[in-house]
């Protein structure tokens, strides 16, 4: 199953370096059965994109949190898509919800998403809002709807080292 699993930065040059990350507690995004069921149209690419958007929306948090840690942050949404065998449906999470029990190998990476460096202002605005637009605050969603704007950078899994040698 193709997976979408909200990353940093951080959890990108863990990947390089490791060979492997494990998704924190295991959540990831796919295109679910209860995905496709609520949505009256759409094909697998559309259906995909909305669990890879679902995805880049969760590394806002997952920024946030280790902002909130004061480690260095690079602000940069980041989505790791990967083919695993083992996803466990969460429909009672949310439709496109899944959770991995292994780490995801780097031999299992299909292909990272990562915003450009022209979105880290918004994405640093984001993310200090995340929060308050998941409770409901319209002026913190729009916030995050505008970072969520940025269309995702597409790298192989092979350009990974040199894309983080260059950040």
């Amino acid at each position: 199953m193709r997976i979408y699993v909200p990353a940093t930065v951080s959890v990108l040059e863990q990947l390089v370096a490791d060979g492997q990350f494990f998704p924190l507690s295991g959540t990831a995004f796919a295109v679910t059965p209860a995905l496709r069921e609520s949505y009256a149209e759409g094909d697998d690419e559309e259906l995909s994109e909305i669990a890879l958007e679902e995805a880049a929306r969760a590394s806002l948090r997952l920024i946030s949190g280790e902002h909130a840690s004061g480690n260095p942050v690079v602000f940069r949404r980041a989505v790791i898509a990967a083919d695993v065998p083992n996803a466990v449906l969460r429909p009672d999470l949310d439709d496109a919800v899944v959770r991995v029990s292994d780490p995801v190998r780097l031999d299992q990476v299909a292909s990272a998403h990562l915003d450009t460096a022209d979105a880290t202002e918004d994405v640093e605005a984001a993310v200090m809002a995340v929060d308050e637009a998941d409770l409901g605050d319209p002026d913190a969603e729009f916030v995050v709807s505008t970072a969520a704007d940025h269309a995702l950078a597409w790298y192989a899994q092979q350009e990974l080292p040199f894309l983080l040698e260059l950040m």
